[in-house]
């Protein structure tokens, strides 16, 4: 593959609902390219970039890939994401680097809720739009019932380039509603036609819709189009790609990615309409990760190099992998980089341009491009390669919450370092994989962005390092406290020949009202029946013993201790016994001191549209929350709560099942408060079972 300019390139992103057709479509985008002579299927797991062995069995994208393919002397660099959504944060990784988007809709379908997801992340990264609408080869297929559903839901911008011509509900050919002409596929090419008779009601509304948009892309073509003139083809291309790159013109494409129909036309209009790295809509803002100062990052050969790591792979075979957009610049093999976010320097010792699984070795790479890297360890996804004469950090990706946990145990005893070695690696590959050890409840939470990623992960463990674990309903980190004033004596007494032991205290529990903080010990003692020298251990022993309550052995919170008396033996008094001593009236007081349970609760905010607030706010009382209130926030409800921990778990899955898929929540630990009586019951219980 050769080297392409700049003005050259395209890095297009696939978006869409899981299942529309986006592997289909890259797959034959390839296929009319002429990089392969038989085009792949995801049904028989043959495709480009559906590679991995998870991806193969499930029948779905789960990992972004690759597909750089030469078109009308362009490289269009096709990174095909998935579209379910456990799998967003590789839909984050392609979007960050992409300069524009193709947005697939089914025409069968239409539109999904992942459509709706697919605009507001290319909204978020601001980058142009293309709406293909595919399997139009299908008769159930209806261009016109998606081309409504899409004015609906993302209004004006939605400006149809094609009207599909039909013959016995059959989908031949199409009429360019720019150029005014007609298109008939003919086995595997587009052939001019006559626009058939007829379609005039479907066509002039399209094509007034572009002209439209071609007079208010400035004042001379306005003054032209009130006057009656035509445009001519230049000026309608040109302004069409203006509005197209400011986000005012979302270009709407039909055909199929199962017998190729428009996929040519397609690949042709991402060429002329979509943005090249090097205009003006894709500079990019870096830092100075010495003084936080702004840096113009231009994308230009000649500029210092500077590169972000968008991805990581760990191939069985050369290792680990890093996929890369240079952003200035150009980056060269045996070049020494230096990277801002680790403050370390790396010497690139190959470059690769990747094609699906294929690894094509190449000399340099260009800015505006993209290619990768092998065997850089100290390199992570989100990090930034410059060159050592200017030292810049670009922005990196930014990630979903994972708030999808498990509990992780080994099925096998002994292969705990396997599983932490394995999870390391996925964790390279994929930052949305997060390991906390709990060690308060003895368990390792394994965390993701939802049920299926968690699977996922469990069988890719099995798969590639040979282990094998199973998902456990995580422990909720409860809490025990008093409510009531006691006033209690311990002593510790032991004679067995020589010294004995001795050791006697009175304390007083009482309540902090801190619950942050496991306790307060303070001393009274009038008259030094308890020497000064033993408070030390009098603490000590408290110390101790509120690491386990006495009613399901939790933590204990929230408890003031004040010594108020005792007394000592001159000769059979020691540190070990009044700590001893302070145990034993610890034991004894908790217990009348009216010990309770504590939950943890949790800030929540839930962002979903106006159409579900009824059934979230039933759902949240459910599960024992308090809402506090409601906030408009583009166009949708978030709404505050506070939840307790314990009613949260599986609330990912719950959500996105009564949403359909278009919630989304935050969750943080705010307090612990007294759990009502039945849960505490159910606690104790629980724990008791346990032991």
């Amino acid at each position: 593959m050769k080297i392409y300019s700049s003005e050259q390139i395209r890095n297009i992103v696939l978006l869409g609902h899981g299942g529309a057709g986006k592997t289909t479509l890259a797959e034959a985008m390839a296929h009319v390219d002429g990089l392969t002579k038989r085009q792949g299927k995801v049904t028989d797991g043959n495709t480009i970039s559906d590679f991995d062995k998870e991806e193969i069995k499930r029948g779905f994208s789960i990992n972004t890939s690759c597909i750089p393919i030469e078109w009308d002397d362009c490289k269009i660099n096709i990174l095909d994401s998935p579209g379910y959504f456990d799998f967003v944060g590789e839909s984050k990784q392609a979007t960050r680097v992409a300069d524009s988007a193709i947005i697939v809709v089914s025409g069968k379908s239409g539109v999904e809720v992942g459509t709706e997801i697919a605009w507001e992340h290319a909204e978020e990264m601001n980058i142009p739009k293309v709406i293909f609408v595919t399997d139009m080869d299908d008769d159930r297929a209806s261009f016109k019932r998606v081309l409504d559903q899409l004015r609906v839901s993302f209004g004006k911008v939605i400006a149809p380039f094609q009207v599909p011509i039909r013959e016995g509900e059959h989908f031949v050919g199409f009429v360019n509603a720019v150029k005014m002409r007609g298109r008939r596929f003919v086995e595997d090419h587009v052939e001019q036609c006559d626009i058939p008779e007829g379609m005039a009601d479907e066509i002039d509304p399209v094509r007034e819709m572009i002209l439209e948009a071609v007079a208010e892309s400035n004042e001379e073509l306005m003054d032209k189009y009130f006057e009656g003139e035509e445009f001519t083809l230049e000026e309608i291309q040109s302004a069409l790609h203006a509005g197209v790159v400011d986000g005012s013109i979302v270009p709407v494409l039909c055909g199929s990615g199962i017998d190729n129909t428009g996929v040519g036309v397609l690949m042709s209009a991402i060429c002329k309409y979509m943005p090249a790295p090097k205009e003006e809509h894709t500079e990019v803002i870096g830092y100075d990760p010495d003084t936080e100062e702004e840096i113009h990052v231009i994308c230009d050969k000649n500029e210092p190099a500077s590169a972000l790591v968008f991805k990581t792979i760990i191939d069985p075979y050369i290792g680990k992998v890093s996929l890369f957009r240079v952003y200035s610049g150009v980056i060269k093999k045996d070049d020494v980089l230096y990277n801002s976010i680790k403050d370390e320097t790396e010497k690139i010792p190959h470059i690769y341009i990747l094609r699906g699984k294929e690894q094509i070795e190449v000399d340099e790479i260009r800015a505006g491009d993209i290619g990768a890297f092998a065997k850089l360890n100290n390199v992570s996804t989100g990090d930034t390669l410059c060159s050592k004469d200017r030292h810049v950090r670009l922005k990196g990706i930014d990630f979903p919450e994972s708030l999808a946990y498990r509990a992780i145990v080994p099925k096998i005893k002994g292969e705990e370092d396997k599983i932490a070695s394995g999870l390391h690696r996925l964790m390279e590959e994929d930052p949305t994989i997060k390991i906390v050890m709990d060690t308060e409840n003895h368990q390792e939470l394994l965390y993701g962005v939802g049920g299926q990623h968690l699977e996922i992960i469990i069988s890719r463990l099995e798969e590639k390092f040979k282990v094998k674990v199973e998902l456990l309903k995580p422990k909720i980190p409860y809490r025990e406290t008093i409510k009531k004033k006691v006033r209690i004596r311990g002593r510790h007494k032991k004679q067995s020949g020589g010294h004995g032991q001795y050791g006697d205290v009175i304390i007083e529990f009482e309540p902090s009202g801190d619950l942050e903080t496991p306790f307060i010990f303070e001393e009274k003692v009038v008259g030094g029946s308890v020497p000064r020298n033993y408070f030390p251990a009098v603490e000590k022993g408290l110390q101790d013993s509120i690491g386990k309550g006495v009613l399901a052995g939790y933590p204990f919170v929230g408890l003031k201790a004040t010594l108020v008396d005792g007394s000592y033996h001159a000769v059979d008094s020691s540190e070990m016994a009044f700590k001893i001593a302070t145990q034993n009236a610890y034991k004894e007081g908790i217990g009348q001191a009216k010990p309770i349970i504590l939950e943890p609760i949790a800030s929540v905010k839930v962002l979903i549209p106006d159409d579900y607030m009824g059934d979230i706010m039933g759902d949240l009382t459910k599960r024992r929350g308090r809402v506090l209130g409601m906030n408009p926030i583009k166009g949708k409800q978030e709404i505050e709560a506070e939840v307790p921990m314990g009613e949260m778990y599986g609330y990912s899955t719950d959500l996105r099942s009564m949403t359909r898929g278009r919630g989304v929540f935050t969750l943080k630990f705010d307090r612990y408060e007294e759990a009502p009586r039945d849960v505490q019951e159910k606690v104790i219980k629980e724990r008791t079972d346990d032991e």
